[in-house]
């Protein structure tokens, strides 16, 4: 792989950026970006060596998509309309039945990978980018055998350099899954976030009170707008059907608290605590 582009050189693309040429010093990593100012930084950064437009990609043997999923839509079928038979082009998107269900019949379908790496942070841009941000992640692969076996094994040569794990899945079990464990924490981090500063006008008292469980809790209330908005509407009605399931719980256990049943409570987060043992490998 010698000459790769990113087309959008936040967070995720950056950080493969970084991760990639240490592991090849002499690859060429070409950025796209409609964000001018995103472009100059990866630049700076060392992110890429130059950049380009969608209409102008040529001789990749890359090409990663690392933009909202919304905006995805519109450019993935834009790339897969030029692409060379050669170019493996990947999506990092963290919503997959869409895209999926979007390219299944273009005529270059067999160029297209669609993955998920299980990574980041609550920051974005080429600031955000940072070396090691896949090590030891897993990274969800959609329908690989609709991609080109040839293709299917650069990019498992790529996602080994970042040295993530990967699981195989189908999009719409992907997308579902994602709803509980990812999709509902970034909801449930907002609007904890939204109900603590409606509630503490103080903001010194936010400062100066909050501990380690609340920073952590709301952590991801620091993620990026427009990037997780797309990703509720793509994956709206299991996020809805998450949300039902949390709500309930949510009232259980008020129920519980407003009706002195505090042995109860206490067996709410005893049967809960198993949590532990099942994350216990990630830590």
């Amino acid at each position: 792989m010698n000459k790769i582009y990113i087309v959008g050189v936040g967070l995720i693309g950056g950080s493969m950026a970084l991760d990639l040429r240490v592991s090849n010093p002499n690859i060429t990593i070409v950025g796209i970006d409609s964000n001018r100012e995103h472009l100059a930084k990866a630049k700076t950064k060392g992110i890429i060596d130059a950049e380009s437009t969608i209409g102008e990609i040529k001789n990749a043997d890359v090409i990663i998509l690392a933009i909202p999923v919304d905006n995805a839509l519109v450019t993935l079928p834009k790339i897969l309309d030029n692409v060379e038979v050669t170019t493996l082009v990947l999506d990092v998107g963290s919503t997959k039945q869409k895209i999926c269900n979007l390219v299944s019949k273009h005529r270059n379908r067999r160029n297209f990978l669609a993955s998920h790496p299980i990574a980041g942070t609550e920051f974005s841009g080429p600031n955000a980018a940072i070396n090691n941000l896949f090590k030891n992640k897993t990274n969800i692969v959609c329908e690989v055998e609709k991609t080109a076996f040839k293709l299917q094994e650069r990019a498992l040569k790529l996602f080994s350099i970042l040295g993530m794990r990967i699981r195989y899945m189908d999009a719409k079990s992907h997308d579902k899954h994602l709803a509980y464990v990812s999709h509902l924490s970034h909801i449930s981090s907002f609007m904890l976030g939204k109900t603590v500063i409606n509630e503490e006008k103080n903001e010194k008292d936010i400062f100066d009170l909050a501990g380690s469980g609340f920073e952590s809790t709301v952590r991801l209330a620091k993620s990026s707008p427009a990037m997780w908005t797309p990703i509720f509407s793509h994956n709206k009605t299991n996020v809805v059907e998450a949300l039902d399931a949390y709500i309930d719980n949510l009232k259980h256990f008020r129920g519980l608290l407003a009706s002195d049943s505090f042995p109860s409570v206490y067996q709410e987060m005893e049967n809960t605590n198993t949590i532990k043992t099942i994350l216990k490998g990630i830590e």
